[in-house]
């Protein structure tokens, strides 16, 4: 089992790892515009996000705009959208089994098996959860490259990856790191072996040693 330092670290890295993909979901810079082409008017930047599509311009000012309906959203937003959620509801479940099994905490009662049984179950959900947000946001950078080198996409709608995309990759692999700082979860198992000498000595041995009892007996 890993030592108390090495899980508070993966802890903290996850908990980091979760802050970020629910900061990462909320914020609206998933793809912006791209400048190729003709396309370089830069007055204007456009942002799109899983909820939201702002305008942001060189002004300073801002102006966002809710997606009016779920139904008029392409399937890969809405599949992000849903494995987003799933993944920051499963990771956050993961970190509070994760902390009944840590050895620095006292749920889970004495029993450094049990707790350590604890911790694993709590790794795998988190990295569960973890394996989630990473196939929302490879889906929809797949979908952003495809329209991006489609031939029959205009040119002034072309968008690349935003750093909200990022920063929710970032949250994936930190999400990892409490199985990979955990180490070892279970701990060694010792086995001890006890044998009867009696058993391991051989006919002759026990001869010789009956006859030195009996001598010590008469000279006694």
């Amino acid at each position: 089992m890993a030592n108390s330092g090495l899980q508070i670290l993966g802890f903290a890295l996850a908990l980091l790892g979760v802050i970020g993909l629910i900061i990462g979901t909320i914020l609206p810079q998933w793809k912006m515009s791209a400048y190729v082409g003709d396309n370089i008017i830069t007055a204007v930047a456009m942002y799109e996000g899983l909820w939201m599509s702002c305008a942001f311009q060189s002004t300073g000012q801002i102006q966002c705009k809710v997606y009016d309906s779920i139904l008029q959203l392409n399937s890969a937003l809405q599949a992000t959208r849903a494995l987003m959620i799933v993944s920051i509801i499963v990771t956050v479940a993961g970190l509070g089994v994760a902390v009944m099994g840590m050895k620095c905490t006292n749920c889970g009662g004495d029993d450094k098996t049990r707790k350590s049984r604890i911790a694993m179950t709590g790794g795998i959900i988190i990295l569960i959860g973890a394996l989630c947000s990473i196939v929302a946001c490879s889906w929809y950078a797949h979908d952003i490259i495809t329209a991006f080198y489609n031939p029959f996409t205009p040119v002034n709608t072309k968008y690349e990856f935003g750093s909200a995309i990022f920063i929710a990759w970032a949250g994936c692999i930190l999400g990892c790191s409490w199985r990979c700082h955990a180490g070892r979860i279970l701990p060694k198992r010792e086995t001890i072996i006890i044998t009867q000498v009696s058993h391991l000595q051989t006919p002759q041995q026990q001869g010789i040693r009956l006859n030195r009892t009996r001598l010590t007996a008469f000279k006694g």
